[in-house]
């Protein structure tokens, strides 16, 4: 039986570092080495206490691929400041990565590094450090990954930056659409993120709505009269398209009649070509030719509406 197995023991990191700036610092930017195996990193060209703004940072390094890359070590608890002075530093150079060092990660500080990898284009590591040795050896540096990048949560974070981005598209797109004369039915109407907009009719759950995707937009009366209306929308929806001659000749070409079965809704509506995806210089045609298209479904619909209106 063999005895000779050291055990592993746990060094005090002042003991190896009395002070963070002076020794750690200093001793990272000549071992890169160590860090790079224990990321899976190829971080060259470290240059140590590089300005960003009036606060300087503990470390810049570059990957060999290119891309810029920030460190900042705390030897203790990881605390809020040096989260945001991460974030900050990440911001002002521009970086890809962020690699936040600590010897004891805060379960909050774990969280909020997992989020901002999931939410943005950067890469964000937190990393525990700790000193071991074995018997009367040297110390050495261990690292150990708590956070870092993945594809699953890259592939989240393309996915919510493409919802935003949609978001923020459609909020455009609506904001043109009601200023635009030709559609005063919905000049009252505050623009939104979502992919579709609507006034009343004067009925009670008949909408004029215009909505809106990628490729193509519409202007449709909606008819849903609530829970449990899927009989009323559909007598509502027959009794329509019974005058479908008609109320196609009043509005001047063929309408898309949609009973939807197996929804609650019903809907009747006018396609057209374009949508948010669209050149933003073919914006306003698009745009116009929308709201024209509502402008008739309304005058089309007028007769047979205020009939109804008269009978409910």
């Amino acid at each position: 039986m063999n005895n000779d197995i050291g055990r592993l023991e746990r060094v005090s990191l002042r003991e190896v570092w009395k002070h963070e700036a002076y020794n750690f610092t200093q001793w990272l930017q000549n071992n890169i080495d160590i860090l790079n195996e224990a990321l899976g990193l190829s971080l060259v060209n470290v240059e140590k206490e590089q300005a960003a703004g009036s606060f300087s940072i503990d470390l810049v390094a570059e990957e060999e691929g290119g891309g810029t890359i920030i460190i900042e070590n705390q030897l203790e608890k990881s605390n809020h400041d040096h989260l945001g002075k991460l974030i900050t530093y990440l911001t002002a150079m521009e970086a890809r990565a962020a690699i936040w060092i600590v010897s004891e990660p805060r379960p909050e500080h774990v969280a909020a590094i997992a989020w901002l990898n999931s939410s943005s284009s950067a890469d964000f590591y937190l990393v525990k450090v700790e000193a071991v040795r074995i018997g009367v050896s040297p110390a050495a540096p261990l690292f150990t990954v708590i956070v870092g990048p993945s594809e699953e949560g890259k592939e989240i974070s393309r996915t919510k930056q493409g919802i935003a981005e949609r978001h923020s598209i459609r909020h455009q797109w609506w904001k043109k659409l009601v200023e635009l004369p030709e559609a005063k039915l919905h000049s009252h109407i505050t623009p939104s993120q979502v992919s579709w907009i609507g006034t009343t009719s004067g009925i009670r759950g008949l909408g004029y709505n215009y909505t809106l995707t990628q490729n193509s937009c519409t202007a449709e009366l909606y008819i849903d009269r609530g829970k449990d209306s899927e009989q009323a929308n559909e007598t509502i929806f027959d009794r329509l398209f019974a005058q479908k001659e008609e109320i196609e000749s009043r509005f001047g070409s063929p309408l898309v009649w949609d009973r939807m079965e197996g929804s609650r809704a019903c809907r009747i509506r006018a396609i057209i070509d374009g949508g948010y995806a669209s050149e933003e210089s073919k914006w306003e045609e698009i745009q116009r030719a929308q709201a024209n298209a509502m402008s008739r479904l309304a005058a089309a619909l007028k007769p047979p509406l205020t009939q109804l209106k008269l009978e409910a």
